[in-house]
């Protein structure tokens, strides 16, 4: 896992500004750093090293020095590929990155389609003079651009492109109602109006002060398999351990998460399935009342003998807000403090872990999915009637202060049934963050002329609605599988393991596990209430039963919970004179109406709150370009007052 970045200048390159670029990612890459000038061209590197540690520096060249590559991941199959291309090709490297290297001598463009892994890479054409960038599949691999008539600019993560002499410190406020709708922010926009981000399963070519951006992957979700349960279900089995298989090439030792769910349990067994060696394994815990994930996770690791480290989650914002906002360069969400401790820990013991994310999207793993089902059913008793009498009724529920209570998932089904297919979906992922309700109190004049008729929802409709699945259910897990996996999981780990310049590789995100169990007809991963069908089938043969039997919660669902007391604190360092506000984005009533509520445990805005402070403290940080020691003393200074 590394850190990559270029530029490409008409007018020369700046080794200092190349050098400024790379450095401010040596939490990427601190085993080693590399760079390459020629002319107009500059591309630098940082290396976590973890196959051929000894010879695979980059950037690297092909035998004659026409090509030169950057590259940030793992590609697993890459010895199958080196096998078909060294007999026509000299390697003087035993690496990965060689063999992208030269299959791009072969297949040009195409190369990305023989490729098994996760990866952002550059190609630099000297001949043609030519950039050739892309984004892994599922999009793991973060890849982020800037384009200015002939000038163009790439790297894994925008404080890199933040160190540029140009002014790119101004807000996209299309990604920030994005944002504070859906918690995500789509391709190509990201929070920062001038850097966009690479689609994943696309790749993009510069030429001549040109950009062209192609689709090279697509996952369908038909036709689909037409055996039965039993043979698909052996299929599914082979298909995971072989993807484990893969995942496991490595010149250092592989520990994994492991969380307690049914994801990460299942590939620690298939990693003991594999290997059969010790693992080690790494445990967080996020207490709340019953909610503790430990004893599951002890549960397995007792069955397979792996070394468990363990580590309980006592979540302080004001002691990690600063960090978390400055490695992840856009507002997100709570998931992100946990995987920022869980990867600290897991860091002090190995360089690479394997993890369990991508299951839900695969198998129909959320609520949400047979939710929606339940909506259409509920949506065919007469409007009339559910907006007079039902409504009448559901506003008799108490607040329940928990987003898992009978109470809110009532009001959520109430809700929904209002809109229809893909609108219907979207509105499902948008109830808990700033859905239509609370738009008019929210926003300004200003800021809605702004955003003009954008449709914060726009993008998971257009999935929904498009023609890659037919069924209900998969048009669900493509939405998810195509924005808010990459954009939100995904982003999340990549930022919160390189953070400790740890690797974090997830079998479940493989494109060809993910091709196949597209292919499962949905009946066999959602029925009823049942989520995961054919994988709590598969797990049953290597999980224990109070694991399978277990409601899932999520690592980080209880954690706006425990925060309240910080809340409070935080509203006082940021929110009660919040930049947003004095620059008329939002308004501060709004804010105010929220914690009270939410304090007073009228109402839960536990999500909404994190979302709010998060986009604050970005706004002050890379908006305004004050420093995480900055950050640091307007809290300490309201914390520990004189």
């Amino acid at each position: 896992m590394c850190g990559i970045c270029g530029k490409i200048d008409p007018k020369g390159i700046d080794r200092e500004e190349i050098e400024r670029m790379v450095s401010c990612m040596e939490h990427r890459g601190p085993d080693g750093q590399g760079i390459y000038i020629s002319n107009r061209v500059g591309l630098g590197h940082r290396r976590l090293s973890i196959i051929d540690i000894e010879g695979g520096k980059q950037p690297m060249s092909n035998e004659d020095g026409s090509l030169w590559i950057i590259f940030n991941g793992e590609i697993y199959n890459f010895n199958d590929l080196k096998k078909e291309l060294e007999n026509r090709h000299v390697f003087k490297t035993k690496s990965d990155t060689e063999v992208i290297l030269h299959l791009y001598e072969e297949k040009a463009e195409d190369c990305v389609k023989y490729l098994r892994g996760m990866f952002a890479f550059a190609i630099y054409d000297k001949p043609n003079q030519k950039l050739f960038i892309s984004r892994d599949h599922l999009g793991q691999k973060p890849l982020y651009y800037y384009h200015d008539r002939d000038t163009f600019a790439f790297a894994s993560e925008i404080k890199s492109l933040l160190t540029m002499k140009n002014n790119l410190r101004e807000i996209d406020c299309k990604a920030l109602y994005e944002y504070l709708t859906a918690r995500i922010i789509t391709s190509p926009r990201s929070m920062f109006h001038k850097i966009k981000k690479l689609h994943p399963g696309h790749f993009l070519v510069f030429h001549r002060g040109n950009i062209a951006i192609n689709r090279y992957w697509q996952l369908r979700y038909e036709p689909k398999l037409t055996g039965n349960f039993s043979d698909i279900l052996e299929e599914l089995e082979k298909q995971v351990a072989t993807t484990v298989k893969y995942h496991l090439v490595s010149d250092v030792p592989i520990g994994a998460f492991l969380s307690g769910g049914i994801d990460s349990s299942l590939i620690v067994a298939m990693m003991n399935r594999v290997n059969g060696k010790t693992i080690k394994t790494f445990s967080g815990d996020v207490p709340y009342e019953k909610y503790s994930e430990l004893p599951y996770a002890k549960l397995m690791s007792d069955k397979y003998g792996t070394a468990n480290h363990e580590l309980t989650i006592r979540p302080s914002l004001v002691r990690k807000l600063p960090d978390l906002i400055w490695h992840l360069d856009e507002p997100s969400d709570p998931l992100s403090v946990c995987m920022y401790c869980l990867s600290e820990l897991s860091r002090k013991e190995v360089k690479v872990v394997l993890g369990g994310d991508g299951g839900d999207e695969l198998f129909g793993g959320y609520d949400r999915y047979y939710g929606n089902i339940l909506a259409s059913y509920y949506a065919l008793i007469p409007e009339a009637i559910r907006k007079t009498i039902f409504n009448k009724m559901i506003k008799l529920f108490p607040e329940r202060f928990w987003y898992r209570s009978f109470s809110h998932q009532i009001k959520w089904i109430h809700q929904i049934s209002s809109s229809d297919n893909g609108d219907r979906y979207a509105k499902s992922l948008s109830y808990f963050y700033f859905s239509d309700g609370y738009k008019k109190d929210l926003y300004t004049s200003k800021f809605r002329k702004s955003i003009g008729m954008f449709d914060p929802e726009a993008c998971l409709k257009d999935f929904f609605d498009s023609d890659n699945a037919n069924e209900t259910i998969d048009k669900m897990l493509f939405v998810d599988s195509m924005t808010r996996m990459p954009d939100h999981p995904n982003m999340i780990l990549d930022r919160m393991s390189m953070a400790h310049g740890l690797e974090v590789r997830s079998p479940f995100l493989d494109h060809k596990l993910a091709e196949f169990c597209a292919s499962i007809p949905s009946r066999f991963k959602v029925r009823g209430k049942q989520r995961r069908y054919i994988q709590v089938k598969l797990a049953q043969k290597y999980l224990p039963p109070e694991l399978i039997a277990r409601k899932k919660q999520g690592f980080s669902s209880p954690l706006t919970y425990l925060l309240a007391d910080e809340f409070k604190l935080l509203y006082k360092v940021f929110l009660n004179n919040s930049r947003l506000v004095n620059n008329d984005y939002i308004r501060q009533t709004a804010i105010d109406k929220l914690l009270d509520e939410h304090l007073r445990k009228k109402k839960d805005h536990g999500n909404r709150l994190w979302l709010i402070l998060n986009a604050e403290v970005w706004y002050r940080m890379y908006i305004e370009n004050q420093s995480r020691s900055a950050i640091r003393e307007r809290i300490n200074r309201y914390s520990h007052p004189e």
